[in-house]
């Protein structure tokens, strides 16, 4: 689940060492959050095999929490802030928040499924853009270059960098291709709490901002459009939406920062 860039919401006090307001992880709180991206990325993958036309977008909520629990975890987005479903559902010109309910799928539609999970009091969060049955070149295209972008994020996370080196090399991917870069909802940090410092956006000033140490966990979750960067909320006050309706991309992964670079922690592929 994306964080609102504009709505800051700091980390509450927790059992993790705290630098600035970031948590560092021990290493028994490591093999937590490992168990928990375990979790959310199973639960991604059989959301992946199950998306077919047809079937509501409720169904995928069913599917996804009757995995979560069915492997000791809670679901983290129920009750989130006041959010009613499962997991974050958004079809075609939704962005991200889209609420699970009696929206059907059809073929050619693009569906963003973000997904949280919980277990042993730590979190691990991440999302999928999936084409339900046949979709067009550019809507394959526009999800393939969104996942790309994800991977150039991730191998610019290496300790010693800097958030901004991250969202230099997510924009330095998307902008060149023609797609705008959602600002307005951003990453974050992830450990006890969903949305942790820092916040980590998909743009930016290479070798700017917080420091990358090993500990760390975060979260990036590049949303591309095939239109303008610019978005709007709808009157259920979650679901967000381009502003021109073009399409639009999410994916996600939590990882941690190691001496050793990036680790993700929700494989689902």
């Amino acid at each position: 689940m994306v964080r609102n860039k504009p709505k800051r919401k700091t980390a509450s006090n927790s059992p993790s060492s705290y630098t600035g307001g970031i948590t560092i992880k021990s290493r028994r709180e490591m093999e937590a959050m490992e168990r928990a991206g375990a979790i959310v990325g199973s639960t991604l993958a059989l959301l992946r095999e199950s998306v077919e036309p047809g079937m509501t977008t409720a169904d995928l909520g069913r599917i996804a929490e009757k995995n979560i629990r069915g492997m000791g975890a809670v679901p983290t987005f129920l009750g989130y802030q006041g959010f009613p479903g499962v997991i974050c559902a958004s079809v075609n010109e939704e962005i991200v928040h889209g609420i699970p309910g009696k929206r059907v799928l059809k073929e050619g539609d693009i569906i963003k499924m973000d997904c949280g999970a919980t277990i042993d009091g730590f979190i691990g969060d991440a999302a999928i853009s999936v084409a339900v049955g046949d979709i067009s070149e550019e809507a394959q295209q526009l999800m393939d270059d969104t996942r790309a972008s994800l991977y150039a994020g991730i191998a610019a996370a290496q300790p010693g960098n800097r958030i901004g080196d991250i969202g230099a090399a997510v924009s330095g991917y998307a902008i060149p291709r023609g797609y705008g870069v959602v600002r307005q909802f951003v990453g974050h940090g992830v450990g006890r709490h969903l949305h942790e410092d820092p916040q980590v956006p998909n743009y930016g000033e290479a070798g700017k901002g917080v420091l990358l140490r090993p500990g760390m966990c975060i979260c990036i979750e590049p949303m591309l459009n095939m239109g303008t960067e610019n978005t709007t909320i709808l009157d259920d006050d979650w679901t967000v939406v381009t502003a021109d309706g073009a399409l639009s991309a999410h994916f996600e992964h939590t990882l941690a920062i190691t001496a050793d670079g990036p680790k993700i922690l929700t494989v689902h592929d």
